[in-house]
Parts: C-alpha cells; sequence; structure tokens
C-alpha cells in the first residue's frame, strides 16, 4: 500500500463551465433558470487600481438582450457612463448600437470592455497575429458604431493605447488593460520605464525587434523576425499558458507555474482542464485593477458630470436654487433623487426604489415630496407626501443598511413607492411649492408593440389580478396596460421574451394565480397615404366655432427624426425652422409654424398653423391654441380606424372661425371640435394601417 500517488493529469478535454457558477448579479431564479440577465441589478464596492488607489464604484449590470433594451435606459439615468461589453467572435450585435446611441444621447462616456477572447483560442484556434487582428476588428466595429450616431464627437474614438479599452475573459476570470499588463511586466523585470509608456507600444502598427530590443513603427531591412508588439508582449505569453496548462501534467507544470510566480496546491492539479486553467489565470493576471483604471480615468465622477446631466435632466427653471445644487452636486443643497427603477421586496408586497440623490442629503425618517411623472408646476394631482421607512446600498443580493447619503449616491429607499409609476423625482418637504419641478421621464426607443390580453381563470381573483398588474407596471419600464372598450386588461410588451417574463411574474410572484392569455398580436399604427381630398371643417358643440384642417403626409425621415430627438419643440421656433429647410427643403416659415407634435411631446405626428392673417384673427386663434392642441394629442393617440396612435401624418391648419366672447371659446368647445376635424381630415386622407416590424 506503500506506493506513490497516481500524477495528476489534466484531461485534454475541455468541459462546458460549470452550470451552477452564476453571475454574482444573476440573483432571480428565472435569470438561472434561462441562462440570461433579465433586470439591471446595481452593485456598490470599493475597488482599487493598479497604483492601489482605492475608488467606490456604483456600477449597474444590465441585460445584453434586444427586449431590453429599456433596463438599459434606466440605468443610464443613474449612471455617468457606459461599459460595453462586447463578444469577441459575435461583435456588434444589434442591442449593442442601441446601447451605443442611447448613451450618446444621454452624454455619457463610452469605454469597453472585449470579452471571451478565450474563444479567439480554444474555440477558433486562431494563431496570435490573426487573433490580433479579429480583436482590432472588434474594436473597429464599436467605432463604426459610435461614429454612426448622431450628436457623436471624435474625442469618443475607443483604442486600447488611450486606455479606455480591456480586454477580459469572464469564464475564465481574467481582466486586463495594456497598462495593467505593461505594469506585469515592469514589476516582473524591473524594467525602468512607466507603465503608460510601455502600454502606449502594444498597440497598433508597432513591432518589437527581439534582437535589437527595440520598438519600430514598421519593420525595417531585415527585421524579418519583428513582430508585433501586442503579438509578442500579450497574445504569445497568453497562448503560452494555454498550451502549457492544458498540454503538460504536473511535473512539467509546476516549474513552469512557480517561474511566473504561481504556486497551486497538489490538489489543484488534478482539476480538469477548465477548472485549472481558470485558477492558473486568475493568480496570473490577479484582481482587475486594469479594469478599475479605465473607469477612473475615463468614466467622469459625479461632480464632474453633474452640470451636463442637470441640463439634459431637470425640467424646471435653470436658474433655481435647485437646479444651481445639482450643478454642483451639493449635499448641502435642497433634496432631489431622480428615481429610475423598483425592486420588489422578497415577498412582492412593496417595492423599493433606487434613484440617484442629485443634490442634498437623504436620511431615514426624513418627510419627502414625490412628484410623479405627470407633475407640473400648478398642478399638483401627481404628486404625494411620505416618509422614508429605509435606505440602504443596494449590492445586489444583499443590502447594507444606511441612515443617510449625500449628493452624487445611488440609494435604495423603502416606504415611498405608493404614489410611483414608473419613475420618480423625490425632492424634500421643505422646497416651497413654486419651486417645484420633475426629472424627465425616461427616453425609451423601443415601442411596447407585442400585446396580449389576460384574464383569470377564476372571475373572482379578477382583484388579484389587477393588483398584479400595476406590479407589473412598476417593474417593467416598458410594460404598459390598457382596458379596452370591451373590458378587456391587455399588455404590451417589446417582445416575445419580454412576455413571457412579465406573464411568468404575473402569475408567480405579484397574483399568484392561474391566469389565460389569448394568443399573441400586435400593436397598428394608423396613417395617410395621400393630401386629404377637401377641406374639412368641424363645428364646436356650440356652434360658434369653425376649424379647417388638411391632413397629409409627412417626409420619409421626419417621423424616425422627432422620435430619435434630432428635433425638439423646446428649442427657437428659428432653430426648428431652419432645421426643416436643411435637411427636407420646407419653406422657413412653415417650419417655424410648428404647434405641437403628437402623441406626446416627440411622438411622429405634426401640427402646424398656416392660415393667413387675412382670413383669421391670429390673436384669438393664439388664444385657444392650447385647446387645439389638446384636441390633436387626443386624435393622435387614439386614431379612427382601430383607436391606435397616428404616425406620420401632418395636419394643417387653413382656416379659423372663432366666437367673439372667450366664454364661448373655452376648452370645452375647441377640444373636442380640434378631435373631431383631426379624424374626418385623416379620413379623407387615403387612412392606412402599419404594421410592425421585427428588427
Amino acid at each position: 500500500w506503500d506506493r506513490e500517488p497516481p500524477i495528476a493529469t489534466p484531461t485534454t478535454k475541455m468541459p462546458r463551465p460549470n452550470e451552477k457558477a452564476f453571475g454574482f448579479t444573476d440573483v432571480l431564479q428565472l435569470e438561472r433558470h434561462r441562462g440570461v440577465s433579465l433586470k439591471a441589478t446595481p452593485v456598490s464596492l470599493v475597488a482599487q487600481t493598479t497604483r492601489g488607489k482605492s475608488y467606490a464604484l456604483n456600477v449597474l449590470d444590465t441585460p445584453g438582450h434586444v427586449n431590453f433594451v429599456d433596463e438599459v435606459i434606466a440605468a443610464m439615468r443613474m449612471a455617468d457612463g457606459l461599459v460595453l461589453v462586447v463578444d469577441a467572435v459575435e461583435g456588434v450585435m444589434a442591442s449593442t448600437r442601441r446601447a451605443i446611441c442611447a448613451a450618446v444621447r444621454e452624454g455619457l462616456s463610452i469605454t469597453l470592455v472585449v470579452n471571451k477572447v478565450d474563444r479567439l483560442i480554444v474555440e477558433l484556434k486562431l494563431p496570435p497575429a490573426d487573433a490580433y487582428y479579429k480583436l482590432k476588428l472588434t474594436i473597429e466595429e464599436v467605432n463604426g458604431a459610435i461614429a454612426e450616431c448622431p450628436g457623436s464627437s471624435a474625442a469618443a474614438r475607443l483604442s486600447p493605447e488611450l486606455g479606455n479599452v480591456c480586454f477580459a475573459s469572464a469564464a475564465f476570470g481574467w481582466c486586463f488593460s495594456l497598462e495593467s499588463f505593461a505594469r506585469r511586466y515592469i514589476d516582473t523585470w524591473g524594467m525602468p520605464v512607466q507603465p503608460r509608456e510601455l502600454a502606449r507600444r502594444l498597440w497598433g502598427d508597432v513591432y518589437y525587434h527581439p534582437e535589437r530590443r527595440t520598438f519600430m513603427r514598421k519593420r525595417a531591412e531585415g527585421g524579418g523576425d519583428a513582430k508585433r508588439s501586442f503579438v509578442h508582449f500579450v497574445l504569445e505569453p497568453l497562448y503560452k499558458i494555454f498550451a502549457q496548462v492544458v498540454g503538460e501534467d504536473e511535473p512539467a507544470l509546476r516549474p513552469v507555474l512557480e517561474s511566473l510566480g504561481i504556486t497551486l496546491r497538489k490538489s489543484d492539479y488534478a482539476m480538469d482542464a477548465r477548472s485549472l486553467l481558470r485558477r492558473v489565470l486568475c493568480h496570473f493576471f490577479g484582481p482587475p485593477t486594469g479594469f478599475v483604471d479605465m473607469c477612473a480615468a475615463h468614466v467622469r465622477s459625479p461632480l464632474e458630470a453633474a452640470p451636463a446631466k442637470t441640463e439634459r435632466l431637470y425640467a424646471g427653471p435653470a436658474d433655481s436654487a435647485a437646479a444651481a445644487a445639482m450643478r454642483q452636486c451639493d449635499p448641502d443643497g435642497p433634496l432631489v433623487v431622480a428615481v429610475a427603477k423598483q425592486y420588489p421586496s422578497a415577498d412582492a408586497s412593496e417595492f423599493y426604489v433606487l434613484g440617484r440623490i442629485l443634490s442634498g442629503h437623504i436620511s431615514v425618517d426624513q418627510r419627502v415630496r414625490v412628484l410623479g411623472e405627470a407633475f407640473a408646476p400648478g398642478d399638483d394631482e401627481d404628486m404625494a407626501s411620505a416618509t422614508v421607512a429605509a435606505a440602504w446600498i443596494y449590492c445586489a443580493r444583499y443590502k447594507i443598511p444606511v441612515s443617510g447619503l449625500g449628493a452624487g449616491g445611488w440609494v435604495l429607499l423603502g416606504g415611498v413607492d405608493g404614489s410611483i409609476g414608473k419613475t420618480a423625482t423625490i425632492v424634500g418637504a421643505d422646497v416651497p411649492l413654486g419651486d417645484l419641478a420633475i426629472v424627465r421621464p425616461l427616453p425609451l426607443p423601443a415601442e411596447s408593440v407585442v400585446r396580449i390580453a389576460v384574464e383569470p381563470v377564476v372571475p373572482t381573483e379578477l382583484p388579484k389580478m389587477l393588483s398584479g398588474l400595476r406590479k407589473i407596471g412598476k417593474s417593467y419600464p416598458s410594460a404598459q396596460m390598457r382596458v379596452e372598450e370591451s373590458g378587456e386588461h391587455i399588455v404590451l410588451g417589446t417582445g416575445e421574451l419580454y412576455m413571457d417574463c412579465i406573464m411568468h411574474d404575473l402569475r408567480n410572484v405579484y397574483a399568484e394565480i392561474e391566469i389565460k392569455v389569448a394568443d399573441p398580436v400586435v400593436a397598428f399604427r394608423e396613417t395617410v397615404a395621400e393630401t386629404s381630398a377637401v377641406m374639412v371643417y368641424g363645428d364646436s358643440p356650440n356652434g360658434k366655432n369653425r376649424l379647417t384642417i388638411i391632413a397629409e403626409p409627412v417626409d420619409q425621415g421626419i417621423a424616425e427624426d422627432i422620435e430619435a430627438g434630432h428635433v425638439s419643440l423646446d428649442w427657437p421656433a428659428r432653430q426648428v425652422g431652419q432645421f426643416f429647410e436643411a435637411n427636407y427643403g420646407w419653406d422657413v416659415l412653415a417650419g417655424r409654424s410648428i404647434w405641437a407634435f403628437g402623441p406626446g411631446e416627440s411622438g411622429p405626428n405634426i401640427l402646424s398653423d398656416e392660415t393667413l392673417a387675412g382670413d383669421t384673427d391670429r390673436a384669438r386663434l393664439r388664444s385657444v391654441r392650447d385647446s387645439i392642441r389638446q384636441g390633436f394629442q387626443w386624435a393622435a393617440r387614439e386614431g379612427p380606424l382601430c383607436d391606435e396612435p397616428m404616425r406620420g401624418t401632418r395636419f394643417r391648419i387653413v382656416n379659423a372661425a372663432l366666437a367673439d366672447a372667450a366664454i364661448h371659446r373655452g376648452g370645452g368647445q375647441i377640444i373636442p371640435a380640434a378631435r373631431r376635424v383631426c379624424y374626418s381630415s385623416f379620413l379623407t386622407a387615403e387612412p392606412r394601417l402599419m404594421e410592425p416590424v421585427n428588427f
């Protein structure tokens, strides 16, 4: 029995990664069952750079699936920068482009992590020189996607030598930047150079000549041995580690690893090849300090980002005390918290709200006002008072209770969710009513077009289902609930997986009842193909006001420009006119006479005033402008064909005969008249139905 133990030899067949090894932020059972992230999950942590300096990082891990782009947009509301994780093999996907354009629109700094570099070695088996070209192509693809977004600048270019790109393999637990790799060389060999200087020479058309021991911009005469520096210093050592660990047994492998400063226990060598490789690479690369370097250098701090974020998000006056405090990220200023996400409690009986403190300080037991998305100065219907019951720092799998937090941080609040629909603004109870204003709602880029009708199997359980639907609306930013005239309860979402997750949560988490679901259908849009055949007029109910309107299709591309925010009625009228003149050849006056987009502030329909001063009393028409706008918004939201929103239609007011007395031209008279005349002009302009296409 006194024999030597058998030598542990790693198997050459590499099995799949351990299926039970979930990501730290995959906390939902559904995420683990499907193997895909479904919710944006925050983690706050302290991490060190390669120089040993500690930073507090607030990270929101978002889903990559194209259906869940709403979670990405909600996360961007909280963040100052975007870390884009791109597969080295797959490259840029549809959801990647969407995330990039949203980040450019939100003014976030973009950094890149090229993930799954191990696939180039293990799956594609590319030689190191070809792997370099593949990595370079992936980075150029991302740069191309950034350049295509309107509003992007040349300063947003991503390149490893600039320090805003990292290379990683999550499956094998390593991540590095060029500077962190260069520092490893310098520390190992005691080289008398700065890591940044060496890192600048490790990417691009820089070659290393091993005999002369020099870097060259191009291969010199007789420099046939010169290799690209990235291949020589980074990829070849990485490939050698993979080859040694997979191909050698313990006696041959141990001295190689010890020469790299990696000491493993005897039991480690008995692991299968993939597990051993992960262990070795984790020891070799150490903690991801290069990633922290990248974030510290290229993602702005809350203080630096505050002025731009305030200008973009705050709907109140720029000269108010709250706006000034937000621009300085002032912890002593008035309290303003932008709520972007809600998370259910363990028993799903209440929701905790995740918000970013833009100014001021929030503490437990503080009295606050909760302003909903529909709040407007002078209209305090969507406002409620609440008391902060609890505050936490949210770390995915656990919550750290705190007594309070100051400006610039992310905070999870309990006890304030009662009146919140999707997003909200929380302000201190001491802020005067006249100074209240909201943070703008989320600009969701994808419309919810997949719809299903739901009803409980047991009719008496309808109240439970309605309560569950309200909670679904809080939990899913893009989900919409609607009750049709027939009494059907309609749920709208962005796609098949999205609806599947909604129904899972409704049945098992929020309502906990059996629910019947009708076959899914898609939402339509209503539009016109021609200009109205006749000038259509409509009278108000009292017969004393008459509006004449013509409907016509808008030029190709206008609807998309309005929805993407390339033109806004917040601009001065002259600027709006110049935009339509430059891009679509409109007359300057036609562009300046636009009254509204609809439905909402960035809907793809236009209302414009083209009345002539000789035919119409312009002063009277201006006095009823808001009522006509409301009638147009109502019509654009529910079209005449099948109550679906309109798209790509322009309504031109060509004449208006209004009552002399103001009492006869109030909202109750003008709004229904404007809606009806929009409908009739629409129906005389060859109406059509539009169907969504899955891209």
